[in-house]
C-alpha cells in the first residue's frame, strides 16, 4: 500500500482497504506480508488479524525508506538456519554477492547502451569497471570487496545518469532525503524489492540484519536484492522517467523531493511486471541451503525482462 490516505482495517476473513471511492477486499490468506509505505490509517484490527494469521506488516516512508518490521507474537527464527547463517565465512559470500552485483550492473549498461543506440560511456571508464570486476576474485579483505563494490556502484550510477534529462538534476546516487525526482522514484522502486526480499528472508528463517556485505540493519536484505537491482528497478522505471514526467506528478524542494499518488502508483503498476518474487525466493532459499549444506554460494541472475531498455513508457504525460 502506497501514496497517502487509505484506510486498512479487516474482517475475520478478508484486509478491507478503502482509499478514496475505491474500496477493496482481500482475503487474509493472500496477504504473506503487508507493505506499508506513505500515511495511511491502519487498524488495529488489520495489524491483529494479519499477525494472528502469521503474517508480517513493514513499514516504509514514502519515499521507500525502510523503517520498520511486525511478525506474529512467539515467531523465532529456525535456530539451525541462524547458526548456519552466524557461523558461515563471510568473505566468501560477500564476494559471491560483490561480483553478481558488478555483474548486473556493467551487463546492464552494457545492454542498455545498445538499445539506446548511442554511446554512454566515456573513455576507458568500461575498461577500469570490467579491471575492477575482475579483481574483486583477488580480494581477501573484506573492506577491499566493499570498497570495489562501492567503486562500481558510483561509477554505474553516474554513467546511468547520462540517460536521463539533465533538467532533472540526476547526477550520482544521494543519501536521503533525496531532493531529485530520479533518485527519489530509485528509493521508492528499492523500498518495495527491499519488501519483497524480506518477506522470502524471514519465509527461510534468515535473520534480515545479519548481512555479509552490508553491515546494520536489514544487512541481508540488502545484499540479497542488490543484484536485482538494475534489471527489476532501475532500467524500467528509469525507461519511464525517459517517456517524460509530468511536474505535477511530484514536488521537490531544498530539502525533500515528494511523489504524488498517481506517480506511486503508476510505478508500482511497473514494479509488478518487473519484480519477479519467484526468481528472489529461488535466490533466498539457495543462500540457506548453501549455508546449512556448507556449499558454494553464487548468484544466479534472471534473464533480463522484457521491459528492460525500453523507452515507451510515460509518467503523468
Amino acid at each position: 500500500m502506497s501514496g497517502f490516505g487509505a484506510h486498512i482495517k479487516a474482517t475475520p476473513k478478508a484486509l478491507v482497504v478503502q482509499k478514496h471511492s475505491n474500496l477493496e477486499e482481500i482475503p487474509l490468506s493472500r496477504v504473506r506480508h503487508l507493505l506499508v509505505m506513505g500515511g495511511h490509517t491502519l487498524h488495529t484490527s488489520a495489524v491483529t488479524r494479519l499477525l494472528g494469521a502469521g503474517s508480517c506488516i513493514s513499514f516504509f516512508e514514502a519515499d521507500g525508506e525502510p523503517v520498520g518490521l511486525l511478525k506474529p507474537y512467539g515467531f523465532h527464527y529456525d535456530e539451525i538456519v541462524r547458526e548456519a547463517q552466524r557461523r558461515a565465512y563471510p568473505h566468501s559470500i560477500a564476494l559471491a554477492l560483490a561480483k553478481g552485483s558488478a555483474h548486473a550492473r556493467i551487463f546492464s549498461l552494457v545492454d542498455l547502451q545498445e538499445n539506446l543506440g548511442r554511446p554512454l560511456f566515456y573513455e576507458s571508464e568500461l575498461e577500469i569497471l570490467e579491471k575492477s570486476y575482475a579483481e574483486l576474485e583477488y580480494l581477501i579483505r573484506l573492506e577491499e570487496i566493499r570498497r570495489v563494490h562501492r567503486l562500481i556502484s558510483d561509477m554505474y550510477y553516474e554513467i546511468l545518469s547520462r540517460t536521463v534529462p539533465p533538467d532533472l538534476g540526476f547526477r550520482r546516487r544521494t543519501s536521503r532525503p533525496h531532493t531529485d525526482i530520479v533518485n527519489t522514484i530509485l528509493s521508492f522502486g528499492y523500498g518495495v524489492l527491499f519488501g519483497n526480499t524480506c518477506v522470502a528472508a524471514i519465509g527461510a528463517h534468515l535473520d534480515p540484519d545479519y548481512g555479509f556485505l552490508s553491515r546494520g540493519k536489514g544487512g541481508l536484505v540488502h545484499d540479497l536484492s542488490d543484484p536485482f537491482k538494475p534489471a527489476m528497478v532501475d532500467i524500467p522505471l528509469l525507461s519511464l522517467v525517459r517517456g517524460g514526467i509530468s511536474p505535477e506528478w511530484y514536488e521537490c524542494t531544498e530539502t525533500r523531493c515528494i511523489l504524488s499518488e498517481e506517480m506511486a502508483h503508476t510505478l508500482m503498476e511497473r514494479l509488478s511486471e518487473t519484480l519477479r518474487q519467484e526468481i528472489i525466493d529461488s535466490h533466498v532459499l539457495f543462500l540457506r541451503d548453501s549455508l546449512l549444506k556448507k556449499t558454494d554460494f553464487v548468484v544466479r541472475l534472471p534473464e533480463p525482462v522484457s521491459l528492460v531498455g525500453s523507452d515507451d513508457g510515460k509518467l503523468g504525460k
